[in-house]
């Protein structure tokens, strides 16, 4: 019982439940401004109606995700005071100050301009009501990145200095902090991963309504446009993982090794890829595997004979550098974590190429089945950025910033596990209901589909639309 009601255990679990579900409308909000800031710039430049149909129309899927997104984010906030305060405390200086740029800067672009954009059709100027959009959606990227550099700093810790006097790490180089190589190499991955997500929803959108031969003309070129976007998206993801691999192997080679179970330093053809592995519960002894030669030394180093440290090495570095303990991450969780992230993704994206291939020359499938996969395909994407999420946190572990603070001395001191467990019920019951209403909104939204194509103004000849209210 003394074991189920642990504060640490608790406070770990309501925190990655609760940043899961905050994260499930990340991607969205993030890919859906730059899609409906593109849907709107083409509908601007050339006039053509169906352009401002799907500005509209994935507009509205937006600002639902946008809602729902603020709601749920405030909610990390407080974590960090009440489970976690000796963490807030001994780096609260450093953490907080992305986080501050975050909201005072970012944050406030993307709602003040989200506000123009919503209440200024048809009262602002046409090109100037269109760069709302654009600046809410350079809001929302910004956001991400203030995010992603606080998030670095507990990967690889930079521009601080420890004061002693104090017991805390104090901020000393803002540039530092916001130029750390993990945060320059995991944000355009994340970025093009977001795009991936949201290539997925409009794929699916557009599958869902021709699959009922429904909004023809608004979404066939939905339709090409996302399977595109997937295919694209996806192939950066890839490139922008593999640097990200590099500054993950500089700065913490014991997630690359616990990403690939990889107990032994190895070299060369030794450093093999494992594409699938069964071992031992308890994830030390390897039954059997099927692996790739050189490939894991290529991506850890792009060398074919570059040395990759193991787990066993690692661990007795650790211990004379930081003393006695265990090292190392739950390896089944970063093994499988990572295996599902890259296949999750790359499934999404060949998807996405038979999509265009069965639908070049503007050629529709005949089977049926086929739209159905290209709606039940949505979650794909946005599982791979999850499950990432888990492996990158996870690969983290015993440490909550990296060889400074671990995570078992970073829980708050006076919480109890009661405590916690009333508050992760609560907040598992209400971010249930918050994700059926989330949903069937978004359900809704795609199911109506598109408004009817607004009529020409007689005197301007321009397209007259009233004010939506969303």
């Amino acid at each position: 019982m003394n074991e189920l009601l642990d504060p640490l255990l608790l406070s770990r679990w309501q925190f990655g439940l609760t940043t899961i579900y905050h994260f499930l409308f990340v991607p969205l909000t993030i890919g859906l401004a730059t899609t409906t800031a593109i849907f709107q710039t083409a509908w601007v430049r050339t006039g053509k109606a169906h352009y401002l149909q799907l500005t509209r129309f994935f507009g509205k899927i937006f600002l639902i995700n946008f809602a729902m997104g603020v709601v749920t984010g405030i909610v990390q906030e407080f974590q960090f005071g009440m489970n976690w305060s000796d963490y807030s405390r001994f780096v609260g200086d450093v953490f907080g100050a992305p986080l501050a740029l975050e909201g005072l800067l970012a944050f406030f672009l993307e709602a003040t301009f989200i506000g123009l954009w919503i209440f200024g059709w048809d009262k602002l100027p046409k090109k100037l009501h269109l760069a709302t959009i654009w600046v809410t959606a350079l809001g929302s990227i910004l956001s991400a990145y203030f995010i992603i550099a606080a998030n670095a700093f507990m990967q690889n810790p930079v521009g601080y200095d420890i004061n002693e006097a104090k017991g805390r790490a104090e901020l000393t180089d803002i540039g530092a902090l916001l130029t750390n190589k993990v945060a320059v190499a995991a944000f355009p991955h994340t970025i093009f991963a977001c795009f991936m997500v949201t290539a997925g929803l409009i794929i699916a959108a557009a599958a869902w309504h021709l699959y009922r031969n429904q909004h023809l003309e608004t979404m066939r070129p939905a339709l090409k446009f996302g399977l595109w976007m997937m295919v694209i998206a996806g192939a950066l993801t890839v490139l922008s993982g593999d640097q990200l691999g590099l500054a993950m192997v500089e700065t913490q080679p014991m997630k690359m090794a616990a990403a690939e179970a990889l107990y032994r330093t190895s070299t060369g053809a030794d450093a093999s890829f494992s594409i699938f592995t069964l071992g031992t519960p308890d994830g030390v002894h390897e039954l059997f595997s099927i692996r790739v030669p050189y490939l894991l030394s290529f991506l850890s180093t792009h060398t074919f004979d570059g040395t990759v440290e193991g787990i066993n090495d690692l661990q007795a570095q650790y211990v004379q550098l930081y003393g006695p303990g265990d090292y190392t991450p739950t390896i089944w969780v970063t093994y499988w974590a990572f295996r599902w992230m890259i296949g999750l993704g790359m499934l999404h994206v060949l998807i996405a190429l038979v999509g265009l291939w069965l639908t070049r020359k503007g050629r529709s499938p005949r089977w049926r089945w086929l739209w159905r996969v290209a709606i039940w395909a949505f979650p794909l994407s946005l599982g791979a950025m999850i499950v990432g999420w888990i492996f990158t946190e996870m690969g983290r572990q015993p440490w909550i910033v990296f060889s400074l603070l671990k995570t078992s001395d970073a829980v708050s001191p006076g919480i109890t596990g009661l405590d916690v467990l009333i508050s992760l019920i609560a907040f598992t019951a209400i971010y249930g209901t918050l994700a059926v209403v989330e949903f069937k909104l978004i359900k809704k939204a795609i199911q109506k589909g598109p408004d009817d194509a607004p009529e020409p103004d007689p005197e301007s000849g321009d397209v007259r639309h009233e004010a939506t209210v969303y």
